[in-house]
């Protein structure tokens, strides 16, 4: 049986800084090469078979992840705020770095981090493009009303976004002068066109084959539309790796950490390690769900006793992560377990 050689990649934008070590920890090899296709196909021929490889999640790990996958018999990616604690030291540099995650793949110590599939990632960058199309809409919008008020112009607020309504106060407003409406007007065709493109990709990602039976089952729950049955969908990817609800909830932000030490419990509010779209996501479907759920109309209402708003909207959005989880792990359509009693006569 050949000896397995383990490399240590300390990734960065324009150079990778690798480490090439043995089961017994003898360097190998180590140094650097630019981040370029080219250059990986170059030095992967040079290192000795067979090889395990580690790198730390960064923004440019998806792309070597995939380059390197077929020719190695291991690759993982380290969780970089789990990996900084383990290898904090008093000196640090790229070389170091990579010694460092070589060591922790070799010991199995490495914290890995979970890499979705290369067809997930794709789908979700698309995704993640539509939330910044939405954001720039939103930006839009509201430098429309700022330039108003700046000019001291009276609108309608609820309306001021209908198109019929904004032709009209362009129209008709003695306040709007040529510039100002010049300014408006591209404004609005920004917002236009931003929601356009935006309706696009959403449509692109419903009808996409891989997609397309999981949202739809997604979407048999209540308070579940489109948006949070994709984001569900594309920021999870394989629900299988959760073990239990308690973690989805804390995967998704939906939770505070906790520090305890002896006899004194303290909770945190909620933690900053999560996914930000999935938490974002499902807080704004816990705010619209009681409106379409009698059950999680009734639990908003027993946590909003307890406390206040903001507290009773994170029970409805931990219940929906429950309810998301079933159906994705059981392959079916949601359905309310119905409970029966007897009555003895």
């Amino acid at each position: 049986m050949q000896p397995m050689y383990y490399i240590g990649l300390d990734v960065h934008k324009r150079k990778i800084s690798y480490c090439v070590k043995d089961g017994s920890g003898r360097i190998h090899a180590e140094g650097s090469i630019s981040a370029t296709r080219l250059d990986l196909d170059h030095w992967m021929r040079s290192l000795p078979q067979p090889w395990s490889a580690a790198m730390e999640a960064t923004m440019f790990t998806g792309w070597i992840y995939d380059h390197l996958k077929p020719h190695a018999a291991v690759l993982k990616v380290a969780h970089p705020l789990m990996l900084r604690a383990i290898a904090a030291a008093k000196k640090k540099n790229d070389r170091i770095d990579a010694s460092k995650i070589c060591d922790c793949l070799r010991c199995d110590f490495l914290p890995e981090s979970h890499m979705a599939s290369t067809a997930i990632r794709e789908r979700r960058r698309t995704l993640r493009y539509r939330n910044l199309l939405v954001r720039q809409m939103v930006q839009m919008k509201i430098k429309i009303s700022a330039l108003l008020m700046e000019a001291g112009v009276s609108y309608n607020k609820q309306r001021l976004h209908k198109a019929g309504y904004f032709r009209e106060l362009l129209a008709t407003n003695p306040d709007i002068d040529e510039g100002l409406c010049s300014l408006l007007r591209l404004c609005r065709e920004t917002v236009v066109r931003l929601g356009k493109n935006e309706s696009a990709l959403v449509r692109s990602l419903e009808r996409d084959s891989l997609l397309m039976e999981r949202l739809e089952r997604l979407m048999t729950i209540p308070a579940v539309g489109p948006i949070t049955a994709l984001t569900w969908a594309l920021e999870v990817g394989d629900v299988q790796r959760f073990s239990s609800i308690k973690k989805a909830i804390s995967y998704c932000g939906l939770c505070g950490a906790e520090k305890s030490s002896g006899n004194t419990v303290q909770r945190t509010p909620l933690s900053k390690q999560r996914n930000k779209h999935l938490q974002t996501t499902l807080i704004e479907a816990a705010k619209m769900a009681p409106r379409n759920s009698p059950e999680l109309a009734m639990l908003y209402d027993k946590e909003k006793q307890k406390g206040n708003a903001n507290r009773a909207t994170l029970a409805v959005a931990r219940k929906l992560v429950a309810y998301l989880m079933a159906v994705d792990r059981g392959q079916r359509n949601f359905q309310i377990a119905e409970t029966s009693s007897s009555i003895a006569a």
